[in-house]
């Protein structure tokens, strides 16, 4: 495909990406691959009730020209399910239809894929896809992901000479060719983004000074990027984290994966016979070149530029396939979200800055697992005022939730939206839980634990990007810095006295007592009561920002007890804490507690990270909240 300004060349049948020219310019893609290796879909996917997991690229086998004039060309690599031909069972039961467009005078191309599954094919997992491009490695070394998190990267020839940690993908540079980059830690994870920020990243082709950070100037400014208009295709609403760019250089585009959520996430499950379709995409890959002597961190606003075009223009008018309805045959939703809570105002106040959004329906919270259908999310405005546009036909239960309140809004009937459809919903009003006064609380309800103590990084594993950022949890090994904070005794709190930005770890792990050994943890938390009600019901709220194979286990008064008054049971697989999060999955609880429990005067409840085993487990609390009887 050849526009003038970008040539894209794809093999045929296969559907692989080879060279991508921009200008003239020579393949950006790393010709020191083979052609099978520079830019592909792939997906990992198992049987139900098999653990094997299967990594495939997707090699198609049948080619078509969809469109080709003066326009717009585009290409369709397609491979097709036999159930006939698939005797042993290992075939991967799913239709891919990938597709790449080319506009004319668009200086990138558009790909998407149509996955589909016909009634009566046997069951399938999708683990994870994607779509990805092996750089040229020889020019692309400055990686941009957002404003403040930009740099100068390791090669693959680095990590191969590096150390590698107790977490298997992060590798501690050694003898890396750029010496200032020596001593520091690498790892994809710590580029990781949440669906709603990852709108786009890329690399910058420069030559660079060998010893230090900087720029040399060059006529070979070259920028590569993926753009994501639209997270409505991919798993789990604004906060799902999924990786973008790093070390390689690699360029992803990742659409569904376990990341942050873990295995026990709904995910792509498809029981036998499950019939599904969905369309990943389309994204844009975006190319630009800046002029000899120019900075070249110009290209990094230009492609930011690019992204709010990008959006002006989605939906896409140009998909040739009535998989992907246009503008006019989707919908909006209108209203504006109220809250209602005694305790924090008399009179229902707006929802400022609240998510709401459209996802399949299931309960609430749902959505963070929700992968098969499509989620359209908007904040609302400091009125609470809230408007979603271009969503799909099809039926769906509306979510919402604030920052700063604990607590999911459902709406709770079902919503069916026919191509077109404006449905304007009035004042929405949302009650959170709440059974009484607040007698203490710590933390915010935000879902993250980033307003918690996030320690400085051991000087042995520091990432230089994160020194002095406001995202210092990206530093690798902050769970052994529970240790060398607490060596002996657990964290104490004391309400009214301590502070949760200073004296709440941002995440109850366990204590390292020997190399690659771990016990438990209990942290307390002391308060004082002046007067209890023995016979009422007392109420603790307790949110988690993450968890990740953990049980907490609370207790009021007696440590000792053998049965705790609430437990967890063993949760979460999201891995938050070992790559470099600050949430992953959001787990709220609300525990009642009878009066009989506290006493008048000090109390201490206790909180227990119980499987003590697992030097990567435990939980990140979002907020806590005791609140005393209802009618106090």
């Amino acid at each position: 495909m050849d526009n003038g300004l970008v040539r894209v060349t794809i093999s045929i049948p296969n559907g692989m990406v080879t060279s991508i020219n921009y200008k003239g310019n020579r393949n950006v893609l790393d010709s020191r691959r083979t052609e099978s290796q520079r830019g592909y879909w792939d997906l990992v996917w198992s049987r139900p009730g098999h653990s094997e997991e299967i990594s495939v690229k997707l090699k198609s086998k049948i080619f078509k020209v969809i469109a080709q004039d003066e326009n717009q060309i585009e290409l369709s690599f397609k491979n097709m399910y036999s159930p006939s031909q698939d005797h042993s069972g290992t075939c991967l039961p799913l239709n891919v239809d990938k597709r790449f467009v080319l506009l004319r005078g668009s200086p990138g191309f558009y790909a998407y894929a149509i996955y589909e599954r016909l009634e009566g094919w046997p069951g399938l997992e999708l683990i994870q896809t994607r779509l990805l491009f092996k750089l040229d490695r020889t020019r692309f070394n400055y990686m941009a992901i957002s404003d403040d998190k930009q740099r100068f990267m390791p090669t693959p020839e680095d990590f191969q000479r590096g150390k590698h940690l107790a977490y298997k993908e992060a590798v501690l540079l050694t003898n890396p060719s750029n010496t200032a980059l020596k001593g520091q830690v690498d790892d994809k994870y710590q580029y990781s983004m949440d669906n709603e920020e990852n709108q786009v990243h890329g690399w910058i082709s420069s030559k660079e000074k060998k010893n230090e950070p900087g720029w040399v100037c060059s006529s070979d400014h070259e920028g590569f990027w993926i753009i994501m208009p639209s997270y409505e295709f991919k798993t789990g609403g604004p906060l799902k984290r999924e990786l973008t760019s790093h070390t390689g250089p690699t360029c992803l585009a990742d659409f569904h994966s376990q990341h942050y959520a873990g295995s026990t996430s709904n995910g792509l499950k498809f029981e036998d016979g499950e019939a599904w379709k969905k369309v990943f995409g389309p994204i844009f890959i975006y190319l630009n070149r800046e002029l000899e002597n120019v900075e070249p961190y110009l290209l990094w606003e230009d492609a930011k530029e690019q992204v709010r075009k990008e959006i002006q223009k989605w939906p896409y008018s140009f998909p040739m396939t009535s998989d992907f309805p246009p503008a006019d045959q989707r919908a909006v939703v209108r209203g504006r979200l109220l809250i209602t809570d005694r305790f924090l105002k008399n009179r229902d106040f707006p929802a400022k800055s609240a998510y709401v959004g459209l996802a399949t329906p299931g309960a609430a919270g749902s959505w963070q697992n929700e992968a098969k259908g499509y989620q359209f999310w908007t904040r609302t405005d400091d009125e609470g005022n809230f408007s979603i546009r271009g969503i799909r036909a099809g039926n769906y239960n509306l979510y919402a939730w604030l920052p700063g309140v604990f607590g999911e809004y459902k709406y709770e009937l079902l919503i069916n939206l026919a191509p077109g459809n404006m449905c304007n919903f009035g004042d929405l009003l949302f009650k959170p839980p709440r059974n009484g006064p607040t007698i203490w609380e710590i933390g915010i309800p935000d879902r993250t634990a980033a307003e918690f103590c996030i320690p400085d990084a051991s000087p042995e594993y520091l990432n230089s990007l994160y020194i002095n950022h406001t995202e210092k949890y990206r530093h690798y090994g902050l769970w052994d810095r529970y240790t060398d904070l607490y060596p002996h005794e657990d964290l104490i709190y004391r309400i009214g006295h301590s502070n949760y930005q200073t004296d709440w770890f941002f995440a109850h792990v366990n204590r390292r007592i020997a190399k690659n050994e771990y016990v438990p943890t209990t942290w307390q938390i002391l308060f004082e009561m002046k007067k209890v009600n023995s016979t009422a019901n007392y109420t603790l709220h307790m949110a988690l920002a993450s968890a990740s194979l953990s049980e907490v286990q609370v207790r009021v008064n007696d440590e000792s007890k053998i049965d705790p008054e609430f437990t967890t049971g063993l949760i979460g697989k999201d891995s938050a804490i070992a790559r470099h999060g600050i949430h992953g999955l959001y787990w709220a609880f609300s525990i009642n507690i009878t009066g009989n429990k506290f006493l008048s005067g000090n109390n201490t409840i206790f909180l227990r990270e119980a499987i003590g085993e697992y030097v990567f487990g435990g939980v990140m609390y979002d907020y806590l909240r005791l609140e005393g009887p209802a009618g106090a």
